[in-house]
């Protein structure tokens, strides 16, 4: 499946994602929000879905998000700064689908992530990972679920597509790109992405630009 995005799309983000971009602040509570200035992308995905390596790849960055060893480690919304002068925002939402949190964290982490879904009014899209190997898994539905219930436009983006065969990759992408012509806010093409060897970082770059604009 190909995206519509031309070289010069392709360049012009590129050039974005070369600029500065700086880690602002982690908000574990709405009041710690930071004011809503500038169009804002956020980054969904479960945990262990390579959310980190992704956003790193994505700026070119080795260590600007923490890529952690333990999954649900994340329970904050964490605020990435892009352009001097400041263009956009990146948030780094927290991992769902942990199975060992404790039940208070979980009921933390949706109150924190609702609220945030539907009362940020800069948030143009979200971006929710999927693991390429699994395709769309339960705890992927109750955050798609959540993304439409509160009118959030959003993209999904396979990960780790480098982990499977190509055939494999091409399935699951048919089967992903099904399920989100279903849903009303999603949006209808489906990009597939690998942190290790670039594949498809070029147009997640786009696609995050496009939603800004």
């Amino acid at each position: 499946m190909s995206d519509p995005f031309d070289d010069e799309a392709i360049e012009a983000a590129r050039k974005t994602f070369a600029g500065p971009i700086a880690f602002l602040k982690s908000a574990p509570a709405l009041h710690f929000l930071p004011d809503p200035q500038v169009p804002e992308v956020a980054f969904a995905g479960r945990s262990n879905v390579g959310k980190s390596s992704l956003l790193n790849a994505l700026t070119g960055r080795k260590a600007l998000a923490r890529t952690s060893v333990t999954p649900g480690r994340t329970q904050e919304l964490n605020f990435f700064d892009v352009g001097d002068p400041l263009g956009f925002r990146l948030v780094d939402m927290p991992g769902y689908g942990f199975a060992k949190a404790p039940k208070d964290m979980v009921k933390k982490w949706r109150f924190l992530v609702n609220d945030f879904l539907r009362g940020r009014v800069v948030l143009k899209r979200a971006l929710v990972l999927i693991d390429s190997r699994h395709g769309i898994k339960d705890v992927d539905r109750e955050m798609l679920d959540m993304l439409d219930k509160a009118a959030v436009s959003y993209r999904m983006v396979l990960t780790k597509a480098d982990k499977i065969k190509p055939t494999e990759l091409a399935e699951t992408l048919a089967a992903t790109a099904a399920d989100a012509r279903k849903r009303p806010a999603a949006h209808p093409e489906v990009l597939a992405t690998s942190s290790e060897t670039g594949l498809g970082i070029p147009e997640l770059r786009a696609a995050v630009i496009e939603a800004i604009g």
